[in-house]
């Protein structure tokens, strides 16, 4: 999405001065949206004090960052998203008003422009739609125009890159945005380029970070870059910065899209300096100690801990409050030495160890929980639920561990009490649903005096306990 005036979202079927995307003439409800360097109007709601007059100063938006104002010396009715046609040299240009009313004036305060200054430019009318056909006719040749402008330098041999071109809006004159590390002779080039374009040429040099803006991208932290969105005063920006917040000097990450150290450094650097003021003067002193000297490591500035470590252990880091190191210091600068580092009771803090609040009971934490398994581990253990077959063939080969049953634990269904056998024969019990193994007889063992299971009646039936026992050759003495 973007508005009449950005080139990077313009739609051909659309009327002119009517974004691409949101159809709202750029006046967004979403805080400016597709617009570079946006303003919120916070006074735009306020009503005036009676006896004074409006603000009848506009702040008119062109292409991409490029904002001026502009005088409506004709008091016509103007809102934020109307395209107007202004006063250029020479000719007229076509451009969005961006802000109107009081805040215009903050604005000007802020950029350091007099109110009363003749010089201010003045806004001619509302653009017609002659107009704007030709300011979009205007901006579909931009891009043409620099690939050849590029090509003519490189021609001259000329040390120069041309990021940006924009032509005004009624395409008397195009001005060129070129980029050099030092001055350019470029008399030749606007001879060949007159001819070439039939426009008056205008060159302009800016920097890296003003081409960054103007062009604008999306940074490392994921965001719009600052200076396309909001940030108009470029200050310098040194790797001193970098050092004060402890930043490690990588010229890959402290670099930004321009090429320069990230302004971004210079936010948080005023809290870090405060912070720093409190801290002693370290640079390459070391602290002496019976146990011998340390040298510094690191430090925490918000947490105010300074980290020291001994000379014949440069592994282990030892944290120091910064009174305890002010006071080494003195002690040293005094001829004195402490027996170490820290002092007693700061060693019974140091070897509290918070346990933690839960336990490893699955073993997925560890890292090696696969690492000492053994072989046999990897074979699949016999499901013990599994119920047997009663059509296969018992195997001759095979040898049926049994274990032994203690007395206690072996016990006899009693027979149902429905079926009694005749008296005079001996009772045998009938077939009950057990899931139990056939135990051999116990020589010990005497009907009548076993405990009844109580689990009986839930078990299933087992499809061997009707086969007859096989004969025992030994025999047992009765």
């Amino acid at each position: 999405m973007a508005c009449g005036s950005c080139s990077t979202g313009q739609d051909k079927n659309t009327p002119g001065g009517v974004p691409a995307g949101c159809n709202n003439n750029g006046s967004c409800g979403t805080g400016g949206g597709c617009n570079k360097l946006n303003v919120f109007d916070w006074l735009g709601n306020m009503s005036l004090p009676e006896g004074q007059t409006p603000c009848d100063i506009l702040e008119i938006r062109f292409k991409n960052s490029r904002k001026e104002f502009f005088r409506n010396v004709n008091n016509l009715t103007l809102s934020v998203g109307d395209v107007v046609a202004v006063e250029s040299s020479p000719g007229h240009d076509i451009g969005v008003v961006s802000i109107t009313g009081e805040l215009v004036r903050l604005q000007m305060k802020k950029k350091q422009i007099n109110f009363d200054n003749e010089e201010i430019k003045k806004v001619y009318r509302k653009a017609k739609q002659q107009d704007i056909d030709k300011w979009r006719e205007a901006q579909a040749l931009e891009v043409d125009t620099m690939y050849k402008a590029r090509t003519l330098a490189l021609r001259l041999g000329l040390q120069m890159k041309i990021s940006d071109v924009e032509y005004q809006g009624d395409k008397s004159k195009a001005v060129f945005y070129y980029t050099a590390d030092g001055r350019v002779d470029f008399r030749e080039l606007i001879k060949v380029m007159a001819e070439e374009f039939k426009v008056r040429i205008e060159m302009r040099q800016i920097g890296a970070r003003q081409e960054a803006g103007r062009l604008g991208g999306i940074g490392s932290c994921g965001r719009e870059l600052c200076c396309s969105t909001w940030l108009t005063d470029f200050r310098t920006v040194s790797t001193s910065a970098a050092r004060y917040q402890q930043l490690s000097l990588n010229p890959l990450k402290l670099a930004g899209q321009c090429g320069k150290l990230k302004c971004c450094l210079n936010y948080e650097l005023d809290s870090y300096l405060d912070a720093l003021k409190e801290f002693p003067e370290i640079d390459n002193r070391k602290l002496a100690t019976e146990k011998g000297y340390a040298f510094h490591q690191k430090t925490d500035i918000f947490k105010r801990v300074i980290w020291w470590s001994y000379t014949s252990e440069p592994d282990v880091f030892v944290p120091l409050t910064i009174a305890r190191t002010k006071e080494i210091f003195k002690m040293n600068a005094d001829g004195q030495k402490p027996a170490d580092l820290l002092e007693p009771k700061q060693y019974k803090e140091l070897e509290v160890v918070k346990q933690p609040d839960f336990e490893n009971v699955v073993g997925q934490d560890s890292l090696t929980r696969f690492d000492n398994r053994k072989k046999g581990q990897n074979r699949p253990k016999p499901n013990q639920n599994r119920k047997p077959n009663p059509n296969q063939k018992p195997n001759p080969n095979q040898k049926q561990n049994v274990a032994p049953v203690a007395k206690t634990e072996k016990t006899v269904n009693p027979a149902p009490k429905a079926n009694h056998p005749p008296q005079g024969k001996p009772q045998t019990p009938k077939p009950t649903h057990t899931h139990q193994l056939k135990q051999p007889p116990q020589k010990n063992a005497q009907p009548g005096h076993h405990k009844p299971n109580p689990n009986a009646q839930n078990r299933k039936p087992n499809p061997n306990q009707n086969k007859p026992r096989p004969k025992n050759d030994g025999g047992d003495k009765a």
